[in-house]
Formats: C-alpha cells, sequence, structure tokens
C-alpha cells in the first residue's frame, strides 16, 4: 500500500478534534521545528510515534544540508515505520477561498531510502476527506546520496466543504537499523482571499477617477 494511500486512510479513521484555530498569516503547525520534542503530536496506535534529538553526529550534522534556522532538534523515525499527527480547526476560514502553503525540510541518510512525508488531509464536518496535500518523500537521488534536508512545498487552495485539517508526519524505513526518515521546520500558512470590490464600489472608484482626471485638465488649461 502507498504511504499516501495509508496515511489517508489513517487520517479518517480518527475523528477531527481541534487542537487550535487558525489564523491567516502565521505558521499553523504546533511545534513544527521539533524544539519542543513531541509536543503538540500525537502518536497512533498501531505505529511508533517518532522521536527528536539534536543536530550532530548520529543523524544530521550542523554543517550538512537543511534549514538555516534549523535550531537545535530535528524529528527523527523509530522502528520500521512511525506516524504522529495533530488537528488544526479551520471553522473560521470555511467558506472562504484562501490559499495554503505547506513546506518543510525532510531527508535522510547517505544513499540509504529511508524517508519521510508530510501530509494534509483536508476533513468536512463529518470527517470524510474532501482534499489533501503532501510534500516528500525526498528519495537519496534527490539528495544526491548524501545526509541531510531539503526544502520542500506545495501549494493550493482550500476546500470549501473543509472544517478542519490533520497534518500527518511519517517517517519509513527501508534499510539498515535505524530509521532514518528526517524533517524540520513543517510549516502550514494560509494567506487571506484577496477582497474584490463590490460592483458599486468600482462604479465609484471610477467615477473619481474620471474626476480627478477632469480637475487635472483644468488646472493645466487654467
Amino acid at each position: 500500500m502507498k504511504l499516501k494511500t495509508l496515511l489517508a486512510g489513517l487520517a479518517l479513521a480518527i475523528s477531527a478534534t481541534a487542537q487550535a484555530a487558525a489564523v491567516y498569516g502565521q505558521n499553523l503547525i504546533v511545534n513544527g521545528g521539533a524544539e519542543a520534542g513531541t509536543a503538540g503530536w500525537s502518536g497512533f496506535d498501531s505505529y511508533d510515534l517518532f522521536q527528536t534529538d539534536v543536530y550532530g553526529p548520529n543523524w544530521v550534522r550542523p554543517s550538512e544540508p537543511g534549514p538555516a534556522d534549523r535550531g537545535q532538534r530535528l524529528f527523527i523515525g523509530v522502528g520500521a515505520r512511525s506516524v504522529g499527527y495533530q488537528t488544526l480547526n479551520l471553522d473560521s476560514l470555511a467558506g472562504h477561498s484562501a490559499s495554503f502553503t505547506l513546506s518543510g525540510w525532510l531527508g535522510g541518510w547517505q544513499a540509504q531510502g529511508d524517508n519521510a512525508l508530510l501530509y494534509a488531509s483536508f476533513l468536512d464536518a463529518w470527517g470524510s476527506e474532501v482534499g489533501s496535500a503532501a510534500i516528500g518523500p525526498v528519495t537519496p537521488g534527490d539528495r544526491g546520496n548524501q545526509t541531510g534536508l531539503f526544502y520542500r512545498e506545495t501549494t493550493g487552495y482550500l476546500p470549501q466543504e473543509a472544517v478542519s485539517v490533520q497534518f500527518w508526519l511519517s517517517m519509513e524505513r527501508q534499510g539498515g537499523g535505524d530509521n532514518d526518515g528526517y524533517a524540520d521546520n513543517l510549516s502550514f500558512i494560509v494567506t487571506a482571499p484577496q477582497q474584490v470590490p463590490e460592483p458599486g464600489g468600482l462604479a465609484l472608484a471610477s467615477l473619481g477617477l474620471v474626476a480627478a482626471f477632469g480637475a487635472r485638465s483644468r488646472r493645466r488649461k487654467a
């Protein structure tokens, strides 16, 4: 089963209990930088919850590829597969044509295929998935077989029916003894839709421009 399909199924298996309310223009993933350990993330009974650790020789060195503002810690996989999730309430944004950016730094160890994936599942009032977005995985080929984290980003629009979104972070081990799927600086930012003036407002604005142009023309003739 593909990892994305698995995470979508897990999202539908859990009720959308909101942990925070959405606000435009700021990162809405709680503890997306791993600096507070695994705080803000919940585990799932069938899988291990990922861990966090400091940058260093056991994982990713501070000198190896990764975010410039990486802080002290990063997310690291545990066992064959690690999964953690958190839920965000979108009620205050429901029905608006707001756009979003889902981003993060994902990576792995040398030529090993261990990887991380961040999945966003948009849910309606009945807990059914009405849209999704994902970044990752970053393959060894993407990394040039070097250890490190690399930036990934995707954008889209909030589904009109969505009242919440669940973020799923998953690490998968494909070789070696450790699960070397890595992630850091995870982010989900919603941008307010641009306001389109009402037809009456456009007409008034046009009249204002005409009046201003007429006044300038009269001054030039005087």
